[in-house]
C-alpha cells in the first residue's frame, strides 16, 4: 500500500494538501511536484502532482522523481558537510577565511574588512559580500570563476548586515574542501549520502539518469539549450556541477530520510550528527533581526513555512522550486520539489503556494 493510499489519498486528511498542489499546478506556479511529511519519525505521505512540462505528452511526476535542489543544495551538501566536519574537530565556525582560504586575502590591504570574514559569517549569511553576482558572463572555467570570487569586496563590515549570498557559499564550499581534504561531491557522497542510504541523491546525474529528472528551463540567454539532469545555476555550472551554494539532486524520499536524521541528532539518537551539533547549527546568528541560522534559515514573518512552523525549525528553499523545512519540535518534515522555472524562470507563484501548501500539511497532522 502506497503512503498516499494508507493517508486516504486525495480524499483523505491530506485532501486540503492535494488540492493546494494540483491548484497550483492548474495555474501554472510549475508543470508538477513531489512531496512528502514525516512526522514523529514516520513517512506519512509521498505523492506527486502533474508532469515535467505542461505538454499533454510529458511524463508524468511521481513521489521518486529527481528534481534540481537548487539552493536546498545548501543544507543537504554543504551545511551537513560543515556540521560533520565541526563535531570531528576538522573545522572551526569563527576561523578566518583568509586563514583556510590564502587566496581571499592575499591581494588584501592590512585595513580591508574582507579579512575579518570567518566561516560562521558565511554560514549565517553575514559576511558582507554582495548577494549575487553573475561571474559565468566572464568567467570560462572554474579557476578563473574562483578568482573573481576571491576578489570580490565586502559590501558591509562582517557580521553587521544579513545579506543572503551565493558567492558566500561558493567560498564557503570551497573552504570545506580544504577542511576536509577533498574534494565536496566525494565527501559528502561517502559521510553523507552513502551512511543514509540517499541513493538518489548526488551532484552532476548520470547521463542514463537525466531523461528522468524534470526540466528546469529552456535557457535562452547562456547555454541555449533546454536544460535537464543538469545543475541550472549557471555559476554552478561553470564550476562543474559542483559547487558550495547549488549542484545537488534529489527526491522526496531520500530528502525525508535526511530530515529524519537532522530530527535523530535533536533527539540525540543519531549516529550522524550530535545533537549538540543540531542545536548549534540551528541557532539564529547575529546581526540581531536575521533569521539565519548557521546555514539553515529559520522561520520568520511571513515565511515560507506558513503559520505553524516552531520558532525551533530549520529550513531551506531553492531557486528552482524545491523546499525542505524541519520543526524540530514537532519532529516534523515536509519536502515540496518543483520545476517552477520551466520554461522560462517567469512565474511567482510559488510565493504563495508554498505557505499555503505548509500550512495544509501541519492542519492535516
Amino acid at each position: 500500500m502506497s503512503d498516499s493510499e494508507r493517508c486516504g489519498g486525495r480524499s483523505g486528511r491530506f485532501a486540503a494538501v492535494y488540492r493546494v498542489a494540483e491548484e497550483a499546478v492548474a495555474a501554472r506556479a510549475f508543470p508538477g511536484c513531489a512531496f512528502g511529511v514525516l512526522a514523529v519519525g514516520e513517512v506519512v505521505l509521498q505523492d506527486a502532482a502533474g508532469h515535467f512540462t505542461y505538454e499533454a505528452e510529458s511524463p508524468a511526476v511521481g513521489p521518486a522523481t529527481v528534481f534540481d535542489l537548487a539552493s536546498v543544495s545548501k543544507v543537504v551538501a554543504t551545511t551537513a558537510a560543515a556540521m560533520l566536519l565541526t563535531q570531528r574537530g576538522r573545522l572551526d565556525v569563527d576561523s578566518r577565511l583568509g586563514e583556510v582560504l590564502p587566496e581571499f586575502v592575499a591581494h588584501r590591504a592590512e585595513d580591508d574588512p574582507a579579512r575579518e570574514v570567518t566561516l560562521r559569517h558565511l554560514l549565517a549569511h553575514a559576511s558582507g559580500l554582495p548577494g549575487y553576482v553573475e561571474f559565468f558572463r566572464t568567467a570560462t572555467d572554474c579557476d578563473s570563476l574562483l578568482r573573481a570570487c576571491f576578489d570580490l569586496q565586502v559590501e558591509a563590515a562582517p557580521g553587521t548586515r544579513a545579506q543572503y549570498s551565493d558567492p558566500g557559499f561558493i567560498l564557503l564550499g570551497k573552504a570545506l574542501e580544504v577542511c576536509a581534504g577533498e574534494s565536496l561531491d566525494s565527501f559528502t557522497d561517502r559521510e553523507i549520502f552513502a551512511p543514509l542510504g540517499l541513493a538518489s541523491t548526488c551532484f552532476n546525474p548520470v547521463a542514463a539518469d537525466r531523461a528522468g529528472i524534470p526540466p528546469t528551463e529552456i535557457d535562452e540567454r547562456f547555454r541555449r539549450r533546454r536544460i535537464q539532469g543538469e545543475v541550472q545555476d549557471e555559476n554552478a555550472w561553470v564550476l562543474g556541477g559542483v559547487a558550495g551554494h547549488a549542484g545537488v539532486f534529489s527526491n522526496v524520499p531520500d530528502l525525508l530520510q535526511f530530515a529524519k536524521e537532522i530530527l535523530e541528532g535533536a533527539a540525540g539518537r543519531s549516529e550522524l550528527f550530535a545533537r549538540e551539533t543540531v542545536e548549534m547549527f540551528a541557532r539564529r546568528q547575529a546581526p540581531a533581526g536575521s533569521s539565519r541560522a548557521l546555514g539553515w534559515d529559520t522561520p520568520s514573518q511571513n515565511s515560507s513555512s506558513g503559520r505553524h512552523f516552531s520558532p525551533h525549525s530549520i529550513g531551506h528553499l531553492g531557486y528552482s522550486g524545491c523546499s525542505l523545512w524541519i520543526d524540530l519540535d514537532a519532529a516534523v518534515a515536509v519536502v515540496l520539489l518543483t520545476n517552477r522555472t520551466w520554461p522560462d524562470r517567469s512565474s511567482q507563484l510559488i510565493r504563495q503556494v508554498r505557505p499555503a501548501f505548509h500550512d495544509a500539511v501541519r492542519k492535516a497532522l
